[in-house]
């Protein structure tokens, strides 16, 4: 048995789409954020640092470079011929259009990249974006917008200074779909204030949306943030790995089993990682997912009595 039998993952999606293992690759290209440059505020997040999500840091290769990197660290470790662009770090659709579309053709160039993955918030997705994403998708590739949510509830986005409410998340949502295009949303675990009830109530809060995928992320305490301030005095706790892995059973069990999951966890660098020790071990936490959903003979959808239709 492994995760994909009870879990509709990315990889066995894409998989079957395209009758091959297809991958994301991560690129970093330079862009800021409106949280941070003073548009909407400065600082940032609470917890972030991008570094701990971007492999390439803040001094990025040239993208050509970046994908050809990620293309040979991939084909060693899985053999994968045909890549997504997945454009990660900060606010990938937050400058001006021809900018975008430039970065995008320049991914897409590449001859064994077959799509894009644009990570953004839900407050930068203006119809002019949308538009260009839906005609690369018009065009046959593979498009995801990867809307980064985090909570559904608006007193956590405040607390920590998110810097848009659940209202733009809705609007973006709608908007996209109208479109056609996929939607990914990112949710965070573990938020400050937040209880399991509150994450559940967002998981059902995007599927009520219409989504095509969800990312799930523990909340990392990583260095030069304010949750990192906030943690060393004792004002914070992290979830512990059990408590971690029992709420993401609970939210497997409550997504449709057409919903794609792109991602069960995520890992931060050791060199700036402060806490939980166990977020910077990936397939620790996803086996140990994958035995709490074996010890609970449960499955992605099993609260709707769904089959797993994705293994028929």
């Amino acid at each position: 048995m492994s995760l994909s039998h009870y879990v509709h993952t990315f990889g066995q999606a894409m998989k079957s789409r395209y009758k091959q293992r297809v991958h994301k690759v991560a690129i970093d290209a330079s862009f800021t954020c409106p949280n941070r440059d003073g548009s909407i505020g400065r600082g940032g997040c609470t917890f972030c640092n991008n570094v701990s999500f971007s492999p390439n840091g803040r001094h990025p290769a040239d993208i050509t470079k970046q994908i050809n990197n990620g293309r040979c660290v991939i084909q060693k470790r899985t053999g994968a011929k045909k890549y997504i662009a997945y454009f990660q770090a900060y606010t990938n659709t937050y400058d001006d259009i021809h900018a975008l579309k430039k970065r995008y053709d320049k991914a897409l160039s590449e001859p064994d990249v077959i799509g894009l993955a644009i990570g953004t918030r839900p407050d930068c997705v203006p119809d002019k974006v949308l538009d260009l994403l839906t005609s690369y998708h018009d065009d046959g590739y593979e498009v995801w917008l990867e809307l980064g949510l985090q909570s559904s509830f608006d007193k956590t986005l405040q607390r920590v200074n998110r810097g848009h409410g659940y209202d733009e998340y809705r609007v973006a949502v709608k908007a996209a779909r109208r479109r056609g295009l996929q939607v990914c949303t990112h949710l965070i675990l573990g938020l400050p204030g937040e209880t399991r009830s509150h994450m559940r109530i967002s998981l059902l809060r995007t599927m009520e949306q219409g989504v095509d995928g969800i990312k799930l992320h523990p909340l990392h305490v990583v260095k030069g943030t304010q949750l990192a301030n906030q943690w060393r005095k004792n004002q914070y706790r992290p979830l512990e790995i059990n408590e971690y892995v029992s709420t993401v059973a609970d939210l497997i069990e409550l997504t449709p089993a057409n919903i794609i999951y792109h991602r069960l966890t995520g890992t931060a660098s050791k060199n700036i990682l402060l806490a939980p020790s166990w977020c910077s071990k990936k397939w620790n936490v996803l086996n140990a997912i994958e035995a709490e959903l074996k010890q609970r003979q449960t499955y992605q959808g099993a609260s709707y009595g769904a089959q797993v239709s994705w293994l028929l």
